[in-house]
């Protein structure tokens, strides 16, 4: 007779249908049971359009009959909440007080150093008035879900992603909304998008400190904070603000990367840096945190993002990004 070890060993090769995880990873599998040869398995509904489960209710039979000793399976569904289902061990939010120094392009990079890994990430794009993951990830597909919740869109190469220009009827649709309803939004993306179970979730922030990422360091669980900035003086004067921000919401301040940082020029072997000497060092000591690397100005790297290929990047930075974030040195686990 089968086993529920078995069982749930058979049910973590059965893929939900719109984001092509497990049942296991996306903690749906409620309960099984077995008597005598009859398997009672129970799912959890959220964010499962009836077709979704009907799929599923199929490929489970078929997975798990398979087993010896088994007659019958019984599948059921059960109103759950995504809130109730996500299990995110850690949340990590990347931060800057100013615009445009590159706080879309560190979490993508982020999100792909954590992956290749092996680690299971997803990224919520916080910044609901001028999102940008879903054109450097290449995405365009809507989420699939129903009235309990949403499904996160997968990238290429598995992360799981949810931005409101997934949402909207063209990516250049404008969000004219006020304080409270970007407030709202981000909420809603997380506890209404079943993430499942995740080791890492990456929040891309917009930039400033006032009601959107207030809404995030109060209402998410963050692990650590990343702080972004270009060489500038004016854009280190701006950010040391999001590092004051991070220390009285009593947020860890994970490390810093300097974006922008230099320009490299193959033919004398040279790095110039067009925005001024760096000010990597300094920053760690604003922040009492760790200088995670810089990110050139790189012509590849651009091109990459506005082909939607930036998980094709491949730098030292994306190396060192993932091992202090998850080497045994890392602040978090």
């Amino acid at each position: 007779m089968a086993t529920e070890e078995q069982i749930d060993e058979s049910l973590d090769g059965v893929l939900v249908p719109g984001v092509m995880r497990s049942l296991a990873h996306m903690n749906l599998v409620r309960s099984t049971r077995v008597t005598n040869s009859k398997v009672d398995i129970s799912i959890a509904s959220a964010a499962l359009m009836p077709e979704t489960q009907d799929q599923l209710k199929q490929k489970i039979a078929e997975a798990v009959t398979k087993l010896d000793g088994v007659s019958e399976v019984r599948v059921s569904f059960t109103d759950e909440k995504p809130k109730d289902l996500n299990e995110i061990k850690n949340v990590i939010a990347v931060m800057s007080g100013k615009g445009g120094v590159g706080k879309s392009l560190v979490t993508g990079l982020t999100a792909i150093a954590l992956r290749r890994r092996g680690y299971e990430v997803g990224i919520l794009d916080a910044d609901i008035t001028g999102p940008s993951i879903p054109r450097m990830f290449g995405m365009n597909a809507r989420p699939a879900g129903s009235d309990t919740g949403l499904l996160p869109v997968p990238s290429r190469s598995g992360i799981e992603v949810m931005s409101i220009n997934l949402l909207l009827p063209g990516e250049d649709e404008a969000v004219i909304w006020r304080g409270p309803l970007i407030g709202r939004a981000i909420t809603q993306f997380w506890e209404e998008v079943l993430w499942g179970k995740l080791d890492y979730m990456i929040v891309d922030l917009p930039p400033g400190t006032a009601d959107a990422p207030l809404t995030v360091l109060q209402t998410l669980p963050i692990s650590g904070i990343i702080i972004v900035f270009t060489p500038q003086d004016l854009t280190a004067m701006v950010v040391r603000k999001a590092v004051n921000m991070a220390r009285q919401m009593k947020k860890p301040i994970l490390g810093v990367v300097e974006n922008m940082s230099y320009f490299y020029v193959p033919e004398i072997d040279k790095k110039i840096e067009i925005f001024g000497k760096s000010r990597g060092e300094e920053m760690s000591r604003a922040a009492s945190a760790p200088f995670l690397g810089k990110l050139p100005i790189d012509p590849e790297l651009a091109r990459l993002c506005d082909e939607g290929q930036i998980e094709r990047y491949d730098a030292e930075i994306v190396t060192r990004l993932g091992e202090a974030l998850s080497g045994p040195a890392a602040q978090i686990t």
